[in-house]
C-alpha cells in the first residue's frame, strides 16, 4: 500500500511536466505569447474591416444599381420598377414616392429610408433651384491694371498663382530696388512660373517709377557697376575689361558681347545706367 501511494505520488508530479514539454515541442505556437498577440491584432481588425463593410453611408435612392438594390435586400421586381421609373427622365424626391414606385415593405422603408439623401433644393424647398445656361458666352470683366509699385500684400494675392508666400517675396524684391522700374522684373523672381507672370502683368503695371540716378556705365568702377541691380562683381569686371579693351559703350547691344552677362536682363539693367558722357 506504501509503495502503491508513492508511485502515484511520483506519477502525479512527473506527467504533467512531461506532457508539457512534449507538447511544447510539438506545437510551440500554442505556448508562444508573441503569437497569441499577432492573432488578438488580426481578430481585431478583422471585427473593425466588418463593421466598416456593413456600415450604410447616406445615398440617393434615385441611383440604386442593380448591385446596390441586391445588396439592400431588394427583389429584382422592385429593382427593375425603379430602373424603369428612371428611364423617363424622373425622380423621387420623398421615401414615400420611392416606395410607391418600387412597392418596396413597410420593414424595408423604414430600416433604409434614414439613409435617403435628396439635393438641397429637394429638402429645401425655399431655395430657389438656379439654371445655368452653359451655352451663354461667359461674360468677360475687364481688368484694370494698376501700378506694382503700390500693391499691397492683399492686392498681390488676388492674382490666381500669388499666395502670402509670394506676394511677400514681391514685397520685399521691390523694397531691395527701391521699387520696380520694369513689370518685367517680376518675371526674375526666384518660383513664380511663367504663367503667373502673365497674370501679374494683366494686373499691374509701373505707373509711377522709383527715382533712380541712372550709373555712367563709362566711368563706373567694377565697385559701382557691381552694386546695379542683377549684376554682381564677376560681371561688372567683365564690362570694366571690355570697355577698356574696346573703347566706351555705346548702347546696351554691346553687352552681348560679354560672356555670361545675363542676356535676358539687358533691358532691365540698361534702365539703370547711362552710356554717354
Amino acid at each position: 500500500m506504501i509503495f502503491l501511494i508513492v508511485f502515484v505520488q511520483l506519477f502525479i508530479y512527473y506527467y504533467p511536466s512531461s506532457s508539457t514539454t512534449s507538447l511544447q515541442e510539438k506545437y510551440p505556437t500554442l505556448f508562444d505569447e508573441q503569437y497569441y498577440g499577432k492573432v488578438k491584432v488580426l481578430d481585431s481588425i478583422r471585427v473593425v474591416m466588418q463593421a466598416k463593410r456593413d456600415t450604410i453611408y447616406p445615398f440617393n435612392p434615385n441611383f440604386i444599381t442593380d448591385y446596390r438594390g441586391s445588396i439592400l435586400g431588394m427583389s429584382l421586381d422592385e429593382i427593375d420598377r425603379l430602373l424603369t421609373f428612371r428611364k423617363g427622365n424622373k425622380f423621387v424626391n420623398s421615401a414615400k414616392e420611392f416606395q410607391q414606385v418600387t412597392k418596396v415593405s413597410n420593414e424595408w422603408i423604414s430600416k433604409y429610408s434614414i439613409y435617403f439623401k435628396f439635393p438641397d433644393w429637394v429638402t429645401n424647398p425655399k431655395g430657389k433651384r438656379e439654371y445655368v445656361d452653359f451655352n451663354k458666352p461667359k461674360e468677360i470683366v475687364p481688368i484694370v491694371a494698376s501700378c506694382i509699385n503700390s500693391a499691397t500684400l492683399e492686392d498681390l494675392q488676388k492674382v490666381r498663382g500669388i499666395g502670402p508666400y509670394y506676394a511677400e517675396k514681391i514685397i520685399k524684391e521691390r523694397e531691395k530696388y527701391r521699387g520696380f522700374v520694369s513689370v518685367q522684373q517680376l518675371k526674375f523672381i526666384y518660383g513664380i512660373s511663367d504663367e503667373t507672370f502673365e497674370e501679374l502683368s494683366k494686373h499691374f503695371i509701373v505707373e509711377k517709377s522709383p527715382t533712380v540716378i541712372k550709373l555712367n556705365v563709362n566711368e563706373a568702377t567694377v565697385n559701382q557697376l557691381k552694386e546695379t541691380p542683377y549684376m554682381n562683381y564677376y560681371i561688372a569686371r567683365e564690362v570694366v575689361k571690355h570697355r577698356s579693351m574696346n573703347g566706351d559703350f555705346v548702347n546696351k547691344d554691346e553687352f552681348l558681347q560679354i560672356e555670361k552677362f545675363p542676356i535676358d536682363k539687358i533691358d532691365i539693367i540698361s534702365l539703370y545706367l547711362r552710356f554717354t558722357n
